[in-house]
């Protein structure tokens, strides 16, 4: 099941449940490992709106996994990856939300560093309510986007706002005061609408290269680099993400779930993307110098679903800082020989 299954049956009572930004994406991975989207200051994170899960663990065994039953599972399961078992329902909390004043704001790249450096600083302290990531892209030969700006690469944030739609031009108005944006495809919107906007710029088929980290604070000299590699983009589908994980999601608990980075602001992501194979050495090789130019200047950890299953199992315990030997343990108990292992994985005890 996809998230646009999910905002099929929700959006028709005007509800819906953090996820993430393509509606293409699995429901079930995308949960499993956190779960970031347009809702995520708002809301939270998928996983904090999980109230239950049905799951097959790896001896056949159907079990429940909530607050009541099985709760060392249920905290695993939220962040902990595919690590455990095969999850087979979930049940989500719900929210009243189905008007969004959203979309892309694009700026030119020489405008790059004055925006990332406003972005920062704004997005830090901006109500629960605004979400926006920020990226570096090339802008898709398509409408909406004007012929002009076709294969431009550019700048921008892409704005989720969940509040009052009566509030929306005035939360707007000093956004669109810091600058003129090149494109300004902002307005009210049905939540779907813009969890589907991108869809078409990602069909099945791309060869996906991926490189994370999670980041605190965007220094002068981080952004510096970013500039030097945003104007590097090797493909139209390649782009660079910093996702906030602010607002809603940093006042739970760090050890209430598996996932630890609750004091991040920002989840970061560099997507080499294309679809011919014959330039996947050009793509990764720019995602991976991307990824090491920035990572001194990250949190140490990263968002397992913007992470390769090759990158070690010390990467995957600084993912998971000190909540990884209780997910050893509960590794242990539910998964003693490993089988649940294509993943970023977290190994038991016994093996």
């Amino acid at each position: 099941m996809h998230l646009g299954d999910v905002d099929h049956a929700t959006h028709l009572f005007g509800l819906a449940t953090p996820s993430g930004i393509l509606s293409t994406t699995g429901v079930g991975g995308l949960t499993l490992g956190g779960g970031i989207g347009y809702l995520t200051r708002k809301c939270g994170l998928t996983i904090d709106n999980l109230i239950s899960a049905d799951v097959v663990l790896a001896d056949g065994t159907f079990v429940k996994a909530n607050a009541d039953e099985n709760p060392d599972l249920f905290w695993a399961i939220r962040g902990g990856g595919g690590n455990f078992g095969v999850v087979t329902s979930f049940t989500f909390k719900l929210h009243h939300i189905a008007t969004l004043y959203g979309g892309p704001m694009l700026y030119e790249l020489s405008d790059a560093v004055e925006v990332m450096k406003w972005y920062r600083d704004l997005i830090k302290v901006a109500n629960d309510d605004l979400n926006g990531y920020f990226a570096f892209l090339t802008v898709p030969p398509a409408p909406p986007f004007p012929e002009h700006l076709h294969l431009k690469k550019m700048c921008g944030v892409v704005w989720a706002y969940a509040g009052p739609l009566t509030k929306a031009e005035e939360t707007f108005k000093p956004i669109r005061a810091f600058k003129k944006a090149a494109l300004d495809l902002v307005g009210p919107l049905p939540q779907p609408s813009l969890q589907g906007m991108f869809d078409a710029l990602y069909p099945p088929g791309l060869q996906w290269y991926w490189r994370a980290d999670f980041v605190k604070e965007l220094s002068d000299e981080a952004i510096a680099q970013h500039i030097h590699f945003g104007n590097a983009l090797p493909s139209m589908h390649s782009t660079m993400h910093l996702h906030p994980i602010n607002g809603a999601a940093a006042r739970i608990a760090k050890n209430a779930t598996a996932w630890s980075y609750r004091d991040a602001t920002w989840a970061q992501v560099m997507v080499g993307v294309d679809p011919d194979p014959a330039n996947n050495a050009k793509t990764i090789s720019w995602a991976k110098s991307y990824y090491d130019a920035l990572h001194p200047y990250s949190a140490g950890g990263a968002y397992v679903n913007f992470m390769m299953d090759d990158e070690g199992e010390d990467r995957v315990k600084a993912t998971y800082g000190d909540n990884y030997e209780r997910l050893v343990a509960i590794k242990s108990k539910y998964d003693p020989d490993n089988f649940f292992r294509v993943n970023q994985n977290i190994k038991p005890t016994t093996k």
